[in-house]
């Protein structure tokens, strides 16, 4: 390999070091329910639980989407699963994974910026927690340090998962309804 192309590989990879370096944490509470949440010192019953209750109403938004329930399944196994509120363009059932917990803000830690989050857990990776684009959070519950990409809103993509599993290529189908959806790592 010629030097210069060494030196250039070398410099990308200070770049993504540096990138990464910059990279801010910051702290959430991570829990399974409102009540949970409210037993640690700092964070209050009614903030827990309108928390909750936002993320209850992203997860209608930001789930994962499957055109049956056996493909969600195999993401996140048996009896893991949810008929969702939406259909698909040919008006037929969409599946999801259900919600296993959800994320917010330190509120000790003025961490106002962290966005409620509803979390998942997969069957490839039942211990941690994750969120709806599949972005690793914990593998507890109570305070974490996550970072600042994580700890942001989530994204929604455009797509229905038809077939495969979590982490292999899955065929997907792109929808440009009002009612949107998208796949989990797919």
């Amino acid at each position: 390999m010629k030097r210069s192309k060494t030196l250039t590989l070398a410099l990308m990879g200070v770049s993504v070091l540096a990138l990464s370096a910059c990279e801010r944490a910051e702290e959430v509470g991570v829990f399974e329910s409102a009540e949970q949440c409210s037993q640690l010192d700092g964070f209050g019953l009614a903030d827990c639980e309108n928390n909750f209750e936002v993320a209850q109403a992203e997860h209608i938004r930001v789930a994962p989407k499957y055109t049956s329930v056996e493909d969600c399944e195999a993401d996140f196994g048996a009896a893991q699963c949810e008929t969702s509120t939406q259909q698909t363009q040919s008006g037929g059932s969409v599946f999801m994974p259900m919600m296993m917990g959800f994320k917010m803000g330190n509120m000790l830690s003025g961490s106002s910026r962290t966005a409620t989050q509803p979390l998942y857990r997969s069957k490839d990776d039942p211990k941690n927690f994750r969120t709806g684009d599949n972005q690793k959070v914990a593998g507890k519950t109570g305070l974490s340090k996550v970072s600042s990409r994580v700890a942001s809103a989530p994204s929604t993509k455009t797509q229905t998962v038809r077939r495969g599993g979590f982490g292999a290529s899955a065929s997907s189908s792109a929808r440009s309804s009002a009612g949107k959806f998208r796949s989990f790592g797919g």
